[in-house]
């Protein structure tokens, strides 16, 4: 079996970043049609929280998939489903205890984008230059970290205004922190006094820390200071935690590590260990506005992807996975600040948790794209999945298993390591 014998039946559209045939997977490890096993530092793009085929999941698949696959959400309850929005409610920041299930990130954001709107009556959007929301009409209208996602498809959703993160690669070169916590809070503050008054905007959507964009973690300030800019005008703040939640920060979701409660949150990939699902998530109060019938999804809310998804919260509790995770994401941190410190192409070491990334740069300090891609390609000839982000394209993202060894990592970084040096050594031949 060749991918190639495939392709003539499959769309260009979903561009790839392998051509690997998987058959199997068992935790940290992926294993193709060849037989030749992989260390999977992708994970399904973090979805895999507790790496591939974790027992327990597979268990409670395995025994709702002998009662009832699906009978629609919309016309039956299903046990494990109800059991699901009881226990979110025990995790959820704040008065988040309502959810709406949906089938995958993009559409639970276009479910938040309508929730906005018909709270507060309002038109308007605000989001971030370097977001990836997803790729319906609504959530790309609101994605700004690749102008070709947008290519053809204008015109998109009316009445979004985007704004300035405080990225390095946003802000103006040489800004410290504090600067660009500034400078982007009186952007979006210009953004008010010129484009869109604040009584018409329905929502700030933000990630908390920006995925695609490249793991960058924004100021506590500057965090805080949305949050009180929505409170004075009445703007609902919509935290996209699909990939930043979870646990994958260290905390259940990464909002908490900015003292700050969105009005409305979506989540998914790792909510349900592998199966597609996401939500949409509430107070009551606002929820109550989504009248029956506003909104609706045939697949959301599927009794097998519930029971895997208690599944993961259990597993969540037995093995106290947040405390794993930060240990094990300091140390995986660490490892990657030395290899910053044997190679000088990593320019920046970056992230929360196990939601990290290294950035690579030329020796003029532009962004090295095409080095990033080498020591991907690397990277897969030595048997190491690994995924690019950033809005140059020249950073390398961690999403491991949040259960993933010390051993698992020691292996992936040796591997960027003999990678590098290989690459460092080939410079100085040429």
């Amino acid at each position: 079996m060749k991918f190639e014998d495939y392709q003539p039946y499959l769309s260009p559209a979903l561009a790839k970043a392998t051509d690997l045939i998987a058959i199997s997977g068992k935790g940290c490890y992926l294993t193709d049609n060849k037989g030749d096993r992989y260390l999977d530092f992708v994970q399904g793009i973090a979805v895999n929280a507790l790496g591939h085929c974790h027992p327990k999941v597979v268990e409670a698949i395995k025994a709702q998939a002998e009662k009832l696959i699906t009978a629609s959400f919309n016309v039956v309850n299903y046990p494990t489903t109800l059991e699901l929005a009881k226990r979110l409610a025990g995790v959820t920041p704040g008065e988040l205890n309502s959810a709406f299930f949906s089938n995958g990130g993009a559409e639970a954001v276009d479910g938040a984008l309508k929730l906005a709107k018909v709270y507060t009556k309002r038109p308007a959007i605000i989001a971030f230059q370097g977001s990836f929301h997803g790729r319906t009409f609504g959530a790309l209208s609101v994605t700004g970290s690749n102008a070709n996602y947008r290519k053809y498809y204008e015109p998109l959703v009316g009445s979004v205004y985007f704004t300035v993160y405080p990225s390095k690669d946003l802000c103006p070169k040489g800004f410290n922190e504090k600067q660009r916590t500034e400078f982007c809070l009186n952007e979006l503050d210009r953004l008010f006094e010129n484009l869109v008054a604040p009584d018409q905007v329905a929502a700030i959507i933000m990630e908390p820390v920006q995925g695609e964009g490249g793991y960058v973690v924004p100021s506590k300030a500057f965090v805080q200071g949305i949050r009180e800019r929505c409170d004075q005008y009445g703007i609902l703040l919509i935290m996209d935690e699909i990939q930043s939640g979870y646990g994958r920060t260290g905390r259940m979701f990464a909002s908490s590590h900015f003292d700050v409660v969105p009005d409305i949150m979506t989540v998914g990939k790792a909510i349900a260990g592998g199966l597609p699902m996401s939500a949409v998530i509430s107070t009551p109060t606002i929820m109550e506005e989504w009248y029956p019938g506003m909104h609706g999804t045939t697949f959301g809310g599927n009794p097998i992807c519930s029971a895997a998804a208690l599944a993961v919260l259990d597993e969540f509790e037995r093995s106290h996975l947040l405390e794993h995770v930060n240990q094990v994401g300091a140390y995986l941190k660490s490892k990657l600040v030395e290899l910053q410190k044997k190679y000088s192409c990593i320019s920046d070491v970056r992230g929360l948790g196990l939601m990290l990334a290294i950035e690579f740069s030329h020796p003029d300090g532009s962004p090295a794209g095409d080095l990033l891609e080498a020591v991907r390609s690397g990277c897969l000839e030595n048997k190491l999945l690994t995924l690019s982000c950033g809005v140059h394209h020249n950073g390398m993202r961690f999403a491991t298993p949040l259960n993933v060894t010390f051993d698992e990592i020691d292996q992936g970084i040796a591997i960027i390591d003999s990678v590098l040096n290989q690459m460092e050594n080939q410079v100085r031949k040429d």
